[in-house]
């Protein structure tokens, strides 16, 4: 066992609380629902960018390379000023929705290079230019750019030019539990000696302006010690304190509003939360508090760095007891403490790391596990509160009573969940934390399995069993892939320990049984068997908004709502089997859940009967119908993901779990017997296949071949990075519907969305996405195991050339690892056409990991820092390498 296993098996064991302190913090607070009290629900307006180093946050705080406790009381981050910028660098920058040519947009440049799963080690980079940031050249331009431009990004400002900026590496390193050592590492890249104030800032979240129930906390200087050193003091956490190398001055202020400046009203304290700030930039000293106390403090280091030089901060965070001399707490073992770390840090990931594969994949599968944890965030929104309003505080607008969330009053969050992107997405997604648990279960199966059940606790889960999306909407709907996710977490779990957690199984299980009814009942319409769902994360991939009234009138019978229902069918009954094997009562849910996936698949395949069929044998592929209300339908033959979806629902039956489930085996063969009309049509239990196993699929194998011949063709969904989520046959061949005199068109859009539908900065007509290429990927591997080495198809289709499904899903998982690796030009395709990143040796091997990728040359797109579900690449480099 490593040393840093030994940390893990401490915290879930709560001997030692090793994940109280991690990188909490979000890096972006503003611009969010939570906070958001306006009439209109447009949160990017109500709390800008402008106003957060004003305003007090009432239910997040964020920051540069920040961390906090795991109830974010006390926060610690990085502020930075270069002389010439309008404000302190306090927190990352980046357009609102309606700012950028393609909706929000992070615009600053940092990176998470590395972290242990406790947090032991932790580095960052942060970029820095030393000229002024351009935040009105950014906006701007971005405004003029049209949806059909790409976008303005801080690189192109030429504020990076002659390398005139400093990378600033922030590296924390836990001594133990309640005791972390910060270094912090200046470089100036460029080619003359450059001026950066540097201050870290300690600072509580304001917890006790809202309903009067909450003591105020404080931080004053701590005399008689031979260190600039801050002692903190609240109610729950007891006493910090800071200790801060050489001689800074310490600036205290109050973490409160400023509401003389954002509202032209009196202050309620005289020190507020801009107040260093003010006292930096401005150089007003009465801004902060000469008596040194307050609730928000920052050490401030002027630092002068020559050319190609480093200057080197060091703190220490600790409880006042630290067993170590004052005078040494910096010096003496400060630097072996990081060293052994690092080391550990090391030795961790080699048990995780394939040795096998080249030093260029380990490094990007150590960033990507890095972002992965780094994107744990404190999520703080109690929505009952947030409609009510606070003690004190002016009232919310009346419309929130019939707005946003209000029927989701029930709904308590505070808690670290994994987070999609804490800038562009600072708010938990539930589809997306599923995918985020499955590479999380290789370094952290306890976080992923805790991840996983609290999406189900009551005060999350509705009470009628739907599952929360995300804030912006929690009652939208998402793709069933929670029990997925549970199941792959679960086999991930058991094969490193060798032993199965059912515990975690049943609890899942459970409440899924709640959800599984709330879909069935909602998003069946007619108690067919077809589902609907509306636009089930794929934002812009239909004809419609599939979340909005239909022009038409009617209904959408959806191929992927219905697709991904006979997949969660099939994880629930791998589940009911796999507790069965323990408790024979399971028998009989797992026969229920598998008679349901008989039911949803002969419906998707043979609806002969009324005349509607989502499989059309003419195109070998599965459409969306669109049901109008005189009760005419047609396909709509659109060649997307949405026909793709349909293979995720497929499992394979091994003959030694059969026999070990005496009762739901005899079910399954009377059933089979007995309703040959359900089961004749289907891939279905009567053919044993390689090694005697039994598939349950939508498909067959004839229907499958048919499928992949359109999937596996360069000219349709194949690329060299992946499957794209719409065929680029429509690049030529848009599809059009002319409904009420307006054309309604989806072409193959590679890159960014043309049209602002659900945002505009999310585009599912023609890039590739890394959760649905795993899924197929995984998908294809199930298949191979049931039709064996002698099923054949061909790669790429017309090519000649022929591949088993397990060569051909080890291929797609290689197309999509190479979209982060550097190629035979020493190039990675996720920098796309960016010289600085593809070239310089400062920035080449920082890896982004994006939200999704040019369907033809792999170049990231969209939120930068969404390692959440593209955190993928690390499972797919870890099980087939590169």
């Amino acid at each position: 066992m490593t040393h840093e296993e030994k940390r893990l098996h401490e915290s879930t064991e709560r001997t030692a609380h090793w994940k109280r302190w991690g990188p909490y913090l979000s890096e972006r607070a503003w611009g969010t629902v939570r906070e958001d009290y306006s009439s209109s629900g447009v949160a990017w307006d109500y709390l800008p960018h402008d106003h957060a180093r004003s305003k007090a946050y009432r239910w997040n705080e964020d920051g540069l390379a920040g961390i906090s406790d795991r109830h974010q009381n006390l926060c610690f981050a990085l502020a930075l000023w270069n002389g010439k910028d309008p404000i302190l660098k306090e927190r990352a920058f980046g357009l609102t929705g309606s700012e950028g040519n393609h909706g929000e947009d992070v615009k600053d440049y940092y990176f998470y290079l590395d972290s242990t799963p406790t947090h032991s080690y932790m580095r960052y980079l942060y970029k820095y230019p030393q000229a002024a940031f351009p935040y009105g050249q950014l906006v701007e331009e971005n405004r003029r750019r049209g949806r059909d431009s790409l976008e303005f990004e801080l690189v192109n400002t030429g504020v990076f030019d002659e390398d005139r900026y400093f990378d600033v590496f922030v590296e924390y390193a836990k001594g133990g539990v309640e005791d972390i050592l910060v270094r912090i590492s200046v470089a100036n890249r460029g080619p003359e000696a450059a001026s950066l104030h540097l201050l870290p800032t300690l600072w509580f979240r304001n917890t006790w302006s809202w309903n009067g129930r909450e003591s105020k906390p404080t931080l004053h200087r701590l005399e008689g010690t031979p260190l600039t050193a801050v002692e903190a003091s609240h109610h729950k956490l007891g006493k910090r304190r800071l200790y801060c190398e050489g001689t800074p001055e310490l600036l205290f202020t109050e973490n409160e509003t400023n509401h003389g400046r954002l509202y032209g009203i009196a202050n309620g304290s005289h020190f507020v939360k801009d107040g260093i700030n003010d006292a930096i930039v401005h150089g007003v000293k009465g801004a902060v508090n000469p008596a040194q106390t307050g609730t928000k403090v920052a050490a401030h280091y002027p630092l002068i760095v020559g050319p190609g030089e480093t200057a080197t901060v060091r703190l220490r965070f600790a409880l006042p007891n630290l067993p170590v001399a004052p005078e040494e707490l910096l010096t003496g073992n400060f630097d072996r403490i990081f060293a052994d770390r690092q080391r550990e840090a090391d030795e961790f990931y080699a048990t995780v790391i394939p040795e096998e594969i080249s030093a260029d994949a380990k490094q990007v599968m150590r960033q990507g596990f890095g972002g992965l944890l780094w994107s744990k965030q404190f999520y703080h929104y109690v929505v009952k509160d947030w409609l009510d309003g606070d003690e004190g505080q002016v009232p919310p607008p009346g419309e929130r009573r019939h707005g946003r969330n209000h029927e989701w009053a029930h709904l308590y969050n505070a808690d670290v969940i994994s987070m999609p992107d804490k800038w562009e997405y600072p708010w938990y997604a539930a589809w997306d934390l599923a995918f985020h648990c499955v590479p999380l279960a290789l370094i952290d199966p306890e976080f992923a399995k805790e991840q996983l059940v609290l999406m189900t606790r009551e005060w999350y889960m509705h009470p009628n069993g739907q599952l929360p999306a995300y804030e912006w909407a929690f009652g939208d709907v998402n793709p069933p892939v929670h029990a997925w996710a549970t199941w792959r977490v679960y086999k991930i779990d058991k094969k490193r320990r060798g032993q199965g957690d059912t515990a975690f199984l049943k609890r899942v299980f459970q409440k899924l049984l709640l959800n599984f009814t709330w879909w069935v009942n909602r998003k069946d319409a007619e108690g067919k068997n077809i589902f609907q769902g509306g636009f089930l994360g794929l934002d812009n991939i239909g004809v419609f908004d599939r979340s909005s009234s239909l022009p038409t009138g009617g209904h959408i019978e959806q191929s992927d709502g219905t697709g991904w229902m006979a997949m969660y069918t099939l994880n629930l009954l791998a589940i009911a089997m796999e507790l069965a094997r323990e408790d024979s009562s399971y028998e009989d849910v797992a026969s229920k859940f598998w008679e349901h996936f008989v039911y949803i698949a002969d419906a998707m395949n043979h609806r002969g009967h009324d005349g509607i069929e989502l499989w059309n044998e003419e195109d070998g592929f599965f459409y969306d119908v669109l049901h109008l209300p005189n009760g005419d339908h047609f396909p709509m033959k659109v060649r997307s993901m949405v026909g793709l979806i349909p293979l995720f629902a497929v499992e394979t039956l091994e003959p030694e779990m059969l026999e070990k489930l005496p009762g739901f085996s005899r079910r399954l063969d009377w059933f089979i017997k007995h309703r040959p009309d359900l089961t004749e049509n289907i891939a279905c239990m009567r053919t044993e296949g390689h090694a005697q196993r039994r598939l349950l699929s939508i498909v067959n194998g004839d229907r499958l071949r048919q499928v992949l011949r359109i999937m596996l063709d360069e000219r349709e969904f194949l690329s060299p990075y992946g499957i794209r989520a719409v065929s680029r046959y429509h690049l030529e061949n848009p599809y059009l519907l002319q409904v009420n005199g307006h054309v309604h068109r989806v072409d193959y859009e590679p890159a960014e969305s043309s049209t602002g539908l659900f945002g505009g900065n999310s585009n599912w007509r023609g890039p590739i996405w890394f959760p649905v290429n795993y899924l197929l990927i995984e998908s294809l591997q199930k298949f191979h195991h049931y039709l064996g080495p002698d099923y054949k198809v061909e790669f790429p289709t017309g090519s000649g050339q022929m591949m088993t499904l397990w060569e051909v899903a080890a291929e797609l998982s290689r197309r999509l690892t190479r979209i982060f690796l550097r190629d035979e030009n020493d190039r990675r395709p996720v920098h796309g056409g960016t010289d600085k990143f593809q070239r310089d040796p400062h920035w080449k091997d920082l890896v982004l990991f994006y939200e999704y990728f040019h369907g033809d040359n792999g170049a990231g797109i969209g939120a930068n820092h969404q390692t959440g579900w593209t955190g993928l690449v690390t499972k797919l480099l870890q099980q087939s390498g590169e």
